[in-house]
């Protein structure tokens, strides 16, 4: 059998880390790119007719080779604050990444000023032209989007302003978060090491991990809401300037869905929480218990001997991929051999997982700590999903590369996806069984329940943020607030802390990063279920829909690939239908 190394290769993008000579050429490189991008956009002028596309075109090039760069460094200068979060160097290059960051937004303001100035009629026939045509739908929604906006000095300053404002409070955070240490046993472990623990057996282990780390995060909690106040500020004094009074407006456009799309979305879901809440009972008397607390909500049911070392995980996804689409088992198969995986069980490391892409040299990197659980299987398999959907958008132009989190997770949950069914077919016995699929039905938990809490919270949040600064404890009681919601009143105790844990609710690259998520799944429901139709044309028809996630509307790619409209309730019940399917096996199962 291969062997697979654990540990990434970063090596062949930069030789030499944080202290790569190549980095420092190449960020070099950026720079005289972004200068020149700057003067090309600085010199262009509205044209009078739909023939005079030869400056845009010069453009958009440059423009695409420009994005290309900033993102390639981007990507690598989060896998070395990721991989070691002592490394002060990482920490410089973060900066960096934010200043060009902001340089490139500044330009890019003025080049959406300038695209408002072409005459509508001039515009449409634009667009029409074969050097156009292709990017038609992102430089539309690029025109449209900048009509909301401020004039571009103001917008330009606002840009730099976040660089030591807004982005600097998110990285205050990933500061703090790498520095804490808990201790258990005796033993001194990262937080995402720690978390990996609440996934044990033994209760009173389960127990134990969740109170250290709710020590933890109050101890650090009130210089979290310090950061998570002034990002949500900065944020909210950006959009009452702009005259939006809505806060979804940014991630509803962001993921170009639709308000009405994300209510019936909520709506359909909960009317199916009670089967979600008989589920969480019926495991808290598996477990010999009332009722479940936090902890012990994502707590293993019985035995399963299908724990996996990172060799056998690598193996079992590849195959199971195989069985579904040979491109994507061939490219996973790839990634493992050529070390685009950090998986190492190890300190130092930042908690969590996520896949990045390096669009220059077409290459991606998957980030996680794999101690051989069927969830560290599952996300592994998560992550590889998000690589393959960059991997086939590498042949499109950069601009249409630009897909939002919402389908980003389609692909990533149906890989997920893939694996979580086959672990369970390939139970060898009733009791194996019942632990697979309630480690499946896991899943729709979080992503019907834990995931509405955040959604929940974020939005209340915000909404009292406007009045002022949330303090730590009203924070505390929104959180709890928002999870009793989403859980059903189905749990006895919760976590009063997730908002400061959770990473998302710091993130300033994407707001709300929550409901995507829950989307992602069910939107991926929707393509497994093709898949297990069958038919030798799924794999090309798999490939042709994330090749659209960049240039379409989610409404407009349901509508396509899929025949649905996602606006009215019958899509979503027929996914939640399909889960509801395993609740009820499980149930009769443990009956």
């Amino acid at each position: 059998m291969t062997v697979y190394k654990p540990t990434w290769d970063l090596d062949t993008i930069f030789y030499g880390g944080s202290h790569s000579e190549d980095l420092q050429g190449y960020i070099e490189d950026t720079e005289v790119l972004l200068s020149e991008l700057e003067k090309l956009v600085h010199q262009f002028l509205p044209p009078k007719n739909p023939e005079q596309t030869d400056q845009l075109t010069t453009i958009i090039d440059k423009l695409q080779e420009t994005s290309k760069h900033l993102d390639e460094f981007g990507a690598f200068v989060s896998c070395l604050s990721a991989q070691d979060v002592d490394d002060k160097e990482a920490g410089s290059l973060v900066t960096k990444r934010s200043e060009l960051g902001a340089w490139f937004n500044n330009v890019m303001t003025k080049f959406d000023q300038k695209l408002i100035q072409v005459d509508s009629d001039v515009w449409g026939g634009m667009l029409k032209t074969p050097s156009l045509f292709e990017l038609a739908f992102v430089l539309e929604e690029r025109r449209q989007k900048v009509k909301d906006k401020l004039d571009a000095t103001q917008e330009s300053l606002m840009n730099d302003l976040a660089v030591d404002g807004y982005h600097a409070w998110g990285q205050m955070y990933d500061t703090i978060v790498g520095k804490m240490m808990i201790e258990l046993d005796g033993e001194k472990l990262s937080v995402g090491q720690a978390a990996n623990k609440l996934n044990s057996s033994d209760r009173d282990q389960r127990k134990k991990v969740f109170d250290t780390l709710q020590n933890a995060w109050t101890d650090q909690s009130d210089l979290l809401t310090e950061t998570l106040n002034h990002l949500s500020g900065f944020r909210l004094q950006t959009y009452k300037n702009r005259g939006w009074n809505d806060v979804l407006k940014e991630p509803l456009e962001y993921n170009r869905m639709s308000e009405k799309t994300l209510t019936t979305m909520w709506e359909t879901i909960s009317k199916f929480k009670n089967h979600y809440k008989e589920f969480l009972q019926r495991k808290a008397e598996l477990l010999g218990l009332d009722k479940l607390s936090m902890y012990d909500v994502g707590a293993p049911i019985g035995d399963s001997n299908q724990n996996m070392d990172y060799n056998e995980g690598a193996q079992f996804i590849i195959e199971q991929f195989e069985k579904f689409s040979p491109k994507l088992a061939e490219f996973t198969a790839m990634a493992f051999d050529k070390q685009w995986i950090e998986a190492e069980d190890r300190s130092g490391k930042r908690p969590g997982g996520f896949c990045t892409s390096f669009p220059d040299s077409e290459q991606t990197r998957i980030f996680m700590t794999y101690s051989g659980s069927l969830s560290n299987v599952a996300t592994l398999a998560h992550e590889l999903g998000h690589a393959y959907h960059q991997h086939v958008m590498n042949e499109l132009p950069m601009m249409n590369q630009g897909y939002a989190m919402n389908v980003a997770e389609t692909a990533s949950t149906f890989a997920e996806m893939i694996v979580a069914d086959a672990a369970v077919k390939n139970a060898s016995n009733k009791e194996e069984k019942v632990a697979l699929l309630e480690d499946k039905i896991q899943r729709s938990v979080a992503f019907f329940m834990n995931i509405h809490s955040r959604f929940l919270f974020e939005t209340r949040f915000y909404e009292e943020r406007k009045q002022g600064t949330v303090s730590t404890e009203r924070l505390n009681e929104l959180m709890v607030e928002a999870q009793k919601e989403a859980y059903a009143d189905g749990l006895e105790e919760y976590d009063p802390t997730f908002w400061a844990s959770k990473l998302h609710f710091h993130i300033t690259d994407v707001p709300f990063y929550n409901f995507p998520y829950t989307f992602g799944y069910l939107f991926s429901l929707g393509v497994y279920a093709k898949a297990i139709e069958g038919g030798s044309d799924f794999e090309d028809q798999y490939i042709a829909l994330l090749q659209d996630t960049g240039r379409m509307t989610v409404e407009q790619l349901a509508q396509k690939h899929l025949d649905v409209n996602l606006e009215q309730p019958d899509f979503w019940e027929h996914a939640l239908e399909l889960c509801r399917a395993d609740v009820e096996e499980f149930l009769e199962l443990t009956s």
